[in-house]
């Protein structure tokens, strides 16, 4: 099977890296990639939101398999191109991505699927912004209806902020694509508070069946012990040893299985990857949002846990076979990534710094602990720099997470980026069994 995968974070450096060890994969291509994934993969120059130049480079490359990563080229309607050419691709249509790409539209989809979520006020005025902060009170939780790249949410103590960010999202305006698939445009959403932890559980599906993953958590805040603003993500963990044995079996009926039904009723079926971010609340399991592609940093630890290969499950995906597809096996163990970030992210990040330590992870830690690069780019005389905000993913696997954990800020330790930040409380609670 010839895959091109379309993308250049870690999360593609991730699915490439696991369709790379998948011995039906014959030939593999990513469209930009980056320096990490070089070593795995043919890379190609496109324009990644342009659907005919993609469809364009994957018949050019004979390519059995189109795996679009990221979120915009999906709202965007890449995979329409792909499928209007009759190539079989893993990502929806920019119908169904709008349950990313507008968080209105995603909140509608649960109402009428009787998903449970957070109650929600979308807001196009100032006096909607005050009357909506007024009615949830602090914390205040408001959300950029369109997409934001993970970093269009802000939850506070603050009503002034709150209204802030609220008044920007308002105010913004944005190109609707041919398929009218970006709809967050000058509107937010204001939600209830949600208590209780996160969980984030993807689902491959083809529009009817739907086949969960295993869970993992992520953490959105800059610094330890959840200070600081949102971010893209700074690391995440899989499994959870304090979920419930149910949830993955719970989330399936109550959430993922409605959503998939309920689109395709509308004449927008999904196939692809679902990702529910939940809050396992004090009243029940909640939806907080619903993004159209593999999650960063969630990708890393869950496909590093996966031991079905790839390549089959997501091509089943993309033909509408999956109810014929075996069922999934897993690792025992488990998996930790930890994120690398530029000086001032989320801000503007500092680009251009030399990383060094990569070779030394790979001769001293592998294969228990591996880099997935992010935003990095090759200078030309073979050293690698940063080129992003979130320049590596250090994973890694042990027998449990207090192993996995150890391993990971072992090879974390290794890396140089001047004036980088980390997290160093990535899956601490959990090792502890806090």
């Amino acid at each position: 099977m010839k895959v091109l995968v379309i993308g250049g974070g870690a999360r593609e450096h991730a699915l490439c890296r696991s369709l790379s060890l998948d011995p039906d994969v014959t030939a593999l291509h990513c469209a930009p990639g980056n320096a990490g994934i070089a070593e795995v993969a043919e890379l190609h120059q496109v324009d990644a939101l342009d659907g005919r130049a993609v469809a364009d480079l994957a018949a050019r490359l004979a390519a059995d398999l189109v795996v679009v990563g990221p979120e915009a080229p999906l709202v965007a309607g890449v995979a329409d191109a792909l499928r209007e050419r009759g190539i079989p691709v893993f990502g929806p249509s920019a119908q169904a991505a709008r349950l990313e790409g507008s968080k209105a539209f995603a909140k509608d989809v649960m109402a009428s699927a009787g998903v449970p979520t957070a109650r929600s006020y979308v807001c196009t005025t100032p006096k909607e912004i005050d009357a909506a902060l007024d009615a949830f009170g602090a914390p205040y939780v408001v959300k950029d209806d369109g997409l934001a790249a993970g970093k269009g949410v802000v939850v506070t103590e603050d009503v002034e902020a709150a209204r802030a960010h609220a008044l920007a999202c308002v105010s913004q305006r944005r190109e609707a694509t041919p398929a009218g698939a970006v709809a967050g445009d000058g509107r937010a959403v204001i939600e209830e508070f949600l208590d209780g932890p996160e969980v984030s559980l993807f689902a491959v599906t083809d529009g009817e069946t739907v086949v969960p993953l295993q869970p993992a958590q992520d953490f959105k805040r800059a610094h330890d012990d959840d200070q600081g603003p949102n971010t893209g993500g700074m690391g995440a963990y899989s499994p959870l040893p304090w979920a419930d044995p149910q949830l993955v079996d719970e989330v399936l009926r109550t959430v993922l299985q409605p959503t998939v039904d309920e689109l395709r009723r509308r004449g927008a079926p999904f196939s692809g990857l679902l990702y529910a971010g939940l809050a396992i609340t004090s009243r029940g399991v909640r939806v907080i949002e619903f993004n159209a592609r593999f999650g960063d940093p969630e990708t890393q630890v869950v496909l590093a846990r996966l031991k079905t290969p790839l390549a089959g499950l997501l091509h089943a995906a993309a033909t509408g076979a999956l109810a014929a597809f075996p069922p999934l096996r897993w690792s025992d163990g488990a998996a930790v990534t930890v994120v690398i970030a530029s000086h001032n992210y989320p801000g503007t990040p500092r680009t251009g710094d030399p990383i060094e330590g990569l070779a030394e992870v790979a001769e001293q830690d592998g294969p228990d602990a591996y880099v997935l690069h992010a935003g990095t780019a090759s200078d030309g005389s073979g050293a690698v720099r940063s080129a992003g905000g979130r320049v590596l993913s250090v994973t890694a696997t042990g027998a449990d997470l207090a192993t996995a954990r150890e391993r990971a800020y072992r090879a974390v330790g290794r890396i140089s980026l001047d004036g980088s930040h980390h997290r160093t409380d990535i899956a601490a609670k959990a090792a502890a069994g806090a």
